[in-house]
């Protein structure tokens, strides 16, 4: 299924690069099939559902560091996902478990460094930011994995 995802802003990438004032970024299936403002993407894709986010929409994060503690390797990988990371670094994916758990979410797990942005064709790993920079919504693969109520 085709989703919009609208913003008040769409960041390309999170260093100081350009951004879109109330934009819109297309999702289908797994990857991104265009970026531009609400109008133009709605238009482009009639019938498509359409999720507006409060707050700052950009590529999704990876995760720097140690995973975060938790009870199992799935809730490890979710406390990931809640930080709008969709990648981690292999060297804290230590276990066949996180392994598994991390393949099971789509969370691609990096040998090295991997430069994150929104652009078409790209893999839709999304993340909105709220004001406060709490996470509100995490977009990996195309799949809505984290949104807080």
């Amino acid at each position: 299924m085709l989703t919009i995802h609208t913003a008040d802003e769409v960041r390309y990438d999170w260093t100081d690069g350009p951004s879109l004032k109330d934009g819109a970024v297309a999702v289908e299936g797994g990857r991104i099939a265009a970026v531009g403002s609400p109008a133009e993407v709605e238009e482009r894709f009639p019938g498509a559902r359409v999720r507006r986010w409060p707050g700052v929409l950009g590529p999704g994060r990876v995760h720097e560091g140690p995973l975060p503690d938790a009870p199992s390797p799935r809730e490890r990988i979710h406390e990931v996902l809640k930080s709008g990371a969709t990648a981690v670094q292999e060297r804290y994916v230590d276990s066949p478990e996180l392994r598994a758990a991390a393949a099971r979410n789509d969370v691609v797990v990096l040998a090295g460094v991997r430069r994150v942005r929104i652009a078409e064709t790209d893999r839709a790993d999304l993340a909105v930011f709220d004001e406060t920079g709490a996470c509100i919504a995490t977009v990996c693969a195309g799949r809505l994995v984290h949104r807080r109520r």
